[in-house]
């Protein structure tokens, strides 16, 4: 079988006994980086050496197949560089080639960025969206987060330190200034730190630069009951500031909670 085995995301401590079994144990490792994996048999003093297979996201769909062919004579140890291979990690495509071929698949649950974050955020956890990294050209990423304006989950962002304030900056844009949020970086490193506020004041706060793996968590839009005909007129003045029709429509649904389709159709109504 396939096994997904989630590893430690900075403290070493947190390996669990089960992982270092299967370390110990299994012939075949498919790992994000091979010398990541080397580095961590060594740290947790484990004397076998597997064969170690780069398995990462320029090479998976061409090794998807090999390795479920694999993995169907033997079990397959699934690793990324931290926490659970296939969340913003390698994995997914074996995973699904996996499925499709009959070859069981399964996990070592353990450490996973996502929610240690939403744990010490502050913010509500009884439902939330895990988003990912936002796109890195600001025009994307703009678009991006408009589109989740009116998500009534908290979301959870993974993001490079080196773009953290101009994302929190254009979170602010998109959800408000005062918008609560929390920015969690180095979770369970020696120094772990989580800053909470409005995104307005974070944005302030990544300003001065920010180090490390970096986790933003941000509330869920306020429920706002707006009427369909006030959906339209924004629309409206939207087109009139020059904006297309379209896009306009797309933009105050994401606001409002409005069909695109119903907010499109009823404005081209009133313009003609």
């Amino acid at each position: 079988m396939i096994i997904l085995a989630a590893t430690p995301i900075g403290n070493l401590g947190d390996a669990s006994r089960r992982l270092v079994e299967a370390l110990e144990t299994t012939k075949a490792v498919a790992a994000e980086d091979t010398r990541t994996a080397q580095r961590l048999l060594s740290a947790l003093g484990v004397a076998n050496r597997p064969r170690l297979i780069a398995l990462h996201d320029h090479n998976e769909k061409q090794r998807a197949a090999e390795l479920v062919e694999l993995a169907r004579d033997d079990d397959l140890l699934v690793l990324s560089d931290a926490g659970m291979p296939t969340v913003s990690d390698p994995g997914y495509g074996l995973v699904a080639a996996a499925v499709a071929a009959g070859v069981a698949v399964t996990a070592l649950p353990g450490p996973s960025a996502v929610p240690t974050a939403l744990a010490v955020s502050g913010l509500p956890t009884d439902r939330f969206t895990f988003e990912g990294f936002v796109p890195r050209k600001p025009g994307e990423r703009r678009a991006a987060l408009r589109a989740l304006g009116r998500e009534p989950r908290t979301m959870v962002f993974f993001e490079a330190p080196t773009r953290v304030a101009a994302t929190l900056a254009d979170m602010a844009d998109a959800f408000g200034a005062d918008r609560r949020a929390s920015v969690s970086r180095e979770l369970t490193k020696l120094h772990e730190e989580t800053a909470r506020g409005t995104l307005a004041e974070l944005a302030a706060w990544a300003d001065a630069g920010v180090r490390g793996e970096v986790v933003v968590v941000v509330a869920g839009a306020p429920s706002v009951e707006v009427a369909v005909d006030d959906a339209v007129g924004q629309v409206l003045e939207l087109v009139r500031s020059g904006g297309r029709l379209k896009d306009a429509a797309a933009e105050v649904s994401a606001l409002t909670g409005h069909s695109t389709r119903e907010l499109y159709q009823a404005a081209l109504a009133v313009k003609r």
